[in-house]
Order: C-alpha cells, then structure tokens, then sequence
C-alpha cells in the first residue's frame, strides 16, 4: 500500500470521528495559536522598544546623578560639553505641576532645560520658537507648549504670546513643538519646557540632577562617554554616585528582557503542543483497540507490518498538522485582535508560523510512534478472534 492510499484511509477515519479527532487536535491547536501570538506580541514589544529608543538619536546620553550631598554645577556641566566626542549637553530639571488657561487646568510634566535640548532630543518646533541662552541668562518666564497641551488649553487658536499660570506664577507662551509621542516612558506632547534657571525657581531646586550630551557621531558615542566619566569622576569619588548610559545599552538591555519574557512565554505555550501529542497518542491507542479486527483482517490478505504502521503514522501526523493549520490560523486572528484591542505593535514571523507548524507535525508522529507499532505487532489470528 502506497503512502496516497494511506493518506486517503487516515482522512476517512477522520471524518468517521469528526468529534473525537477535533478534541484531538485541541492541545496542538491551542499550544500552535499560543506559541505564534506570544511571538508575534513579544517580537512587537521589542520592535517598539527599538523604535522608541532610536527616535531620541543613537548618539544620545543620559546621565543621572543620584548623590544629592555633592551638588553638580553649571561650571561642571561647561566642562562637560569640552570633553572630547561631546557636541553638545542639556542640563534637564523635571517636576510636575499644573498649567492653567482660564477654566482649563491640566497636571503635566514641566521640563527646564536650555536650547540644546531641542536638536539633542530630536523636537522640532511647530509655532513660535523654544527657549534661548537670553531667556535662560535673564531668567525669563516663558513657555514652550507640547503639541497636545497646546490643544488642550488652547482649542480654538494659537497659544503664542498667550499667557499660562503654572502653579500660579504667570508664563507667556513663546512656541508649540511639533507632535512626537510617548518615547521611554516620557510624552513630550503632554509637557511645558521652561528655561533651566527659571524652572529651578519653580520647582525650589539649585543644582542639576540629570543632564543630556550628544555625541558628534554614532561613531564618537563611546569615546564621549570616556569624556563624561572622566569629569563626572572629578566631582564624584564613586560611580555609584552617578550613571552614563547610552541608548544602546539601554536598547540592548530592554530588548534583552523582552526577549527573555517573549521565550518564557512561548515556552510554557509549547507545552501545551506537548499536551496536545500525549492526547495524540491516547486516541491512537483507543483507535487502535477499536479498529483490532480491521488489523487482522488487512493483515490476513497481506498487508505488512510496515503497512500497518505507516497507515497509523499517516493518521497521527495528518491529524496533528490538521490541528497545526488551524492553530497557526488562530493565533494570527488572537495577535491581531490584541493589537486592535490595546493598540500594540505585533510582528508576525514566517520562520516562527512555520517552525509551529513543523513541530507540531513533528510531535503527531513521535507520539504516533507507539500506537503505530502496537498495531502493527498484532498477531492476525488473534486479532480476528476479537469481537
């Protein structure tokens, strides 16, 4: 008997138990959806990440000063931006606090900084113009809206030369940023930038706690931050007091942890198309049991013990790539109805669709084994003896 025959005797045995083959591939269909919507959710988170983290420069430094006892200075910033590699640094104070127009009132992040901030970030300026030295120099009370806080106090027209209450002291707003989203945790869209000197009068603070450098090129990145360490050493005894990370390390590092969270989760899912083959073997043997007679019947005219085996093989791996299509199916359908759902990114990978698929395959035909020998060692006589 040829391998077609076989396949069209295990699709016919199929259809006869239309009920109990769909309760079969229940676990390879589900642990297939699994594994194919974890990947393509977790591969979306990690492309999310890349994305976000890229949108504020790959030459872009962070630097975060935690020891409050030793105050970091302007003087210690200048020396900063003369360290080789560093084009140029932001000195960054953040709070919150509420911005007023009339009736409409909004808490919101309120960002001092100076002008550098503008190109180092990335912004780009939609009306109006973002804070300068004159307006950091003399301390000036003005204001750079984000896109959405604009929209929200000022509905129906340009917010410029208008004037704010933030926190009660009065600020004329000078520009409006360009929309640009939610980047690492922070919405630039839902935020007021101040000159550095007068949100330090604002927000009661003298000293800077975290700054911005950017480096002249992708290329110079490392030898900017061997710059940045070597003056933050000069008034730091131990790194501990400081941090100098890089937005590819911090990629590398969140990617890392997606990806770790993507294959836990797909792992787990995969036992379940472990599950789905020990179900595989179970209905096998019962089939095997109930199709006794058939056996000997097939073998007393001749069929071979290889015939017998190949045919219950057939049967398991065509019921398990069955459930394999219908899981891979599912799981595209659940990513995209988790997309639509929360607004995700999702990325859907052929290799990943098709390695799901394979080893459910696989998994139908090593659990096959087992039942497929059973039949094929049953003795003729005394399988026709069977009622």
């Amino acid at each position: 008997m040829n391998v077609f025959t076989s396949i069209k005797m295990a699709g016919r045995n199929i259809r006869a138990n239309k009920m109990r083959s769909f309760l079969t591939m229940l676990g390879i269909i589900i642990g297939v959806s699994s594994v194919i919507a974890l990947l393509a959710i977790g591969q979306g988170s990690s492309k999310a990440v890349a994305d976000s983290v890229n949108s504020l420069g790959t030459n872009l430094i962070t630097v975060n000063i935690t020891n409050t006892d030793t105050h970091f200075t302007r003087d210690d910033l200048k020396q900063v931006k003369q360290a080789v590699g560093v084009k140029s640094v932001a000195p960054v104070l953040s709070g919150r606090s509420t911005v007023r127009n009339g009736s409409t009132s909004s808490q919101v992040s309120v960002i001092g900084t100076t002008s550098s901030y503008l190109s180092i970030r990335q912004l780009s300026v939609k009306d109006g113009r973002f804070v300068s030295s004159l307006d950091d120099t003399f301390r000036q009370k003005v204001a750079v809206l984000g896109s959405e806080l604009a929209t929200t106090l000022f509905p129906n027209g340009s917010p410029i030369n208008k004037d704010v209450l933030i926190d009660g002291q009065r600020y004329t707003i000078v520009g409006v940023l360009n929309s640009k989203g939610g980047s690492m945790g922070q919405n630039s869209d839902d935020a007021v930038y101040l000159p550095f000197s007068t949100s330090q009068r604002l927000l009661g603070t003298t000293y800077i706690t975290q700054f911005y450098a950017q480096a002249e090129n992708q290329s110079s990145v490392n030898w900017a931050m061997a710059g940045i360490t070597r003056v933050m050493n000069q008034t730091y005894s131990s790194t501990d007091d400081y941090s100098v990370v890089n937005q590819q390390d911090v990629m590398e590092t969140m990617s890392s942890v997606t990806s770790t969270m993507t294959m836990l989760l797909a792992g787990i899912a995969g036992i379940s198309l472990l599950v789905g083959g020990i179900g595989i073997m179970n209905i096998m043997l019962v089939s095997v049991t109930e199709r006794t007679k058939e056996i000997g019947i097939r073998k007393a005219i001749g069929a071979k013990r290889r015939d017998i085996m190949l045919q219950f093989l057939i049967e398991a791996a065509v019921l398990s790539m069955l459930g394999g299509l219908c899981g891979v199916g599912i799981g595209i359908l659940a990513a995209k109805i988790y997309a639509a759902a929360t607004g995700s990114t999702i990325v859907f990978s052929l290799q990943v669709m098709a390695a799901a698929f394979l080893f459910s395959a696989f998994v139908g035909i090593i659990f096959g084994v087992f039942p497929a020998y059973k039949a094929s060692k049953l003795n003729p006589i005394e399988a026709l003896r069977t009622d």
